[in-house]
Parts: C-alpha cells; sequence; structure tokens
C-alpha cells in the first residue's frame, strides 16, 4: 500500500463495506479511548523501531503494530507518584481534560510494560528502573495483563514514580466512522531505557522485531509485513526525524490533539481513496 500526502488506495471490500454502511443508515460505534508507543533504540548511526504482530484470532490479526491498548478504568487512578508534565501539561498537548490525559498516559505506560515488558518507571524523577525481566517482575506483568491489579497499585508497592516525560506526544487517530470497533488512539515515541530489553512476553502477539523504520516500510512495500495505514504513516514520520534527537525535536512540535480522520473518497471516475483529514 503506496500512503502520500493525498492519502492511500481504499480495497475493495472496505469500499463496499462503507457503502453498505451508509446506505443502511448505519449509526457509528462510539471509539473507545487508546494509547500506543513506538518504541526506539539506538542502532549505530540510525535507530530502530519495536514491532509486534498480532495473533490471527485478534482484531487486527496478522498485522504489524506498536504496543498498544484501550485505556482500562485503573488507568485513571490519581494516587501515583508522577514524573514529567503534570496531568493539565499533558491535557494541553492532548486536548484531554487532566484526568483523562493522566489516564491516557498511564495506558501508554501500562500497554507498553505488558506487551514488551519494558517499565518507564524508576525510584525518583530523574532514574528508571534497569532489567525487569526477572521472575518476580513478570509475576507482577502477568497480574497485570490478568488485570489482577492495576498499574498504579505495582508502582506504589514497587515504590517507583511514573515517568512520563520518557513519553513524547506523536500523534492522534480515530477510526473511520464505518468500521465496527473504532478506537481514538494516541501515539507516543519513548526510548528505550537504558538497561532493559523488551521481551516476547504478550499473549496477543506471535512475532515481535526491532527493525528501522525506512526499512520496516519497505518490507511493508514488499508485502513481507502487513500494517494498517496508522502504522504506515506514523513510521514513515518518524522516520524523516533521521536520527533519535531529530524525532525527539519533531514530537516537541507536533500536533498530538487534532485527531486524524481517515475519510473515504469515492469518485464518479478515478479509484477510491482514504484521505487523511
Amino acid at each position: 500500500m503506496t500512503i502520500d500526502a493525498d492519502g492511500f488506495p481504499a480495497p475493495p471490500a472496505l469500499v463496499a463495506h462503507a457503502r453498505r454502511f451508509h446506505a443502511e443508515g448505519g449509526t457509528p460505534a462510539p471509539p473507545r479511548v487508546a494509547a500506543t508507543v513506538l518504541l526506539l533504540r539506538p542502532a549505530g548511526d540510525d535507530f530502530e523501531v519495536y514491532l509486534i504482530r498480532r495473533v490471527a484470532a485478534m482484531a487486527f490479526g496478522g498485522m504489524y503494530a506498536f504496543p498498544g491498548g484501550g485505556v482500562d478504568p485503573s488507568d485513571s487512578q490519581a494516587h501515583l507518584d508522577w514524573a514529567g508534565p503534570t496531568p493539565a501539561g499533558w491535557g494541553e498537548r492532548l486536548g484531554l481534560a487532566p484526568e483523562a490525559a493522566q489516564a491516557v498516559v498511564c495506558a501508554a505506560a501500562r500497554e507498553v510494560f505488558e506487551e514488551a515488558g519494558v517499565l518507564l518507571a524508576g525510584p525518583d524523577t530523574q532514574t528508571v528502573v534497569g532489567d525487569v525481566s526477572g521472575d518476580d517482575w513478570e509475576a507482577d506483568r502477568v497480574a497485570l495483563e490478568q488485570r489482577r491489579g492495576g498499574f498504579a497499585d505495582l508502582l506504589a508497592r514497587r515504590g517507583l514514580t511514573l515517568r512520563s516525560d520518557l513519553l513524547l506526544p506523536w500523534s492522534r487517530w480515530i477510526t473511520p466512522e464505518f468500521e465496527p470497533r473504532r478506537f481514538d488512539t494516541y501515539f507516543f515515541v519513548a526510548l528505550l531505557p537504558e538497561g532493559q530489553r523488551t521481551r516476547d512476553v504478550s499473549g496477543e502477539a506471535d512475532h515481535t522485531l526491532w527493525v528501522r523504520p525506512a526499512d520496516a516500510l519497505a518490507r511493508a512495500e514488499a508485502g513481507e509485513l502487513t500494517m494498517l495505514p496508522p502504522t504506515l504513516v506514523n513510521l514513515a514520520q518518524v522516520a524523516a526525524g533521521r536520527d533519535l534527537a531529530g524525532v525527539a525535536r519533531a514530537a516537541a512540535t507536533r500536533d498530538a490533539s487534532t485527531p486524524v480522520t481517515p475519510r473515504l473518497d469515492v469518485p464518479d471516475d478515478g479509484e477510491p481513496r482514504f484521505v487523511l483529514a
């Protein structure tokens, strides 16, 4: 799939689905708020991004994506120690009320721990925990994944502070109205903390890889990796940063509150396309 400034081609099956939805006067499903993280690490003079392939039985099964998922009720708990921008400051960047912004940021940190085994937290506001791959940490991760405890509870018990400053807001996407499962997803970028390593731990993934963003895009174009448009577009935008410092500079000025809402354009004498509105 080739994506350019005008959008991307719409698969025939999706066009038929959209036409049926509108012909029947369908009611759009309310989008679920979600968060996802482009986890990055240096690779020589370049950098790599972490991708997971969703298991076939899941929504978007077989697709490569970034660690992430829906905001959980426990993510809105307010009693956790917090480093970095305040919830109000996050709210300004994300276009949300402080409480909602805190929940989205917590969801991003929780999901990257659940799905990649990476913990963006430390014993104080300036440090980050090291290796969290031991059995005791894995027991905590599994309990969190199975919702036998909340993320704030885990951090409090471990005496840790959430390092919200390690997450950089990047973009926001909302699923088209005709899709039965819709998400209002906030994308973040984060650097893999020193001393930590990703682990293939999530039951929602059947394959993981670190790959240069440009190589991931080339492999997607060749049909080797299957990705949805939001993944492709965000990969291309991160690749344009050229290096990790460039990505951080770009994140500082990006609009992460105005959603990208792909709109289906079906011209009378042309190829149907999704326009990135």
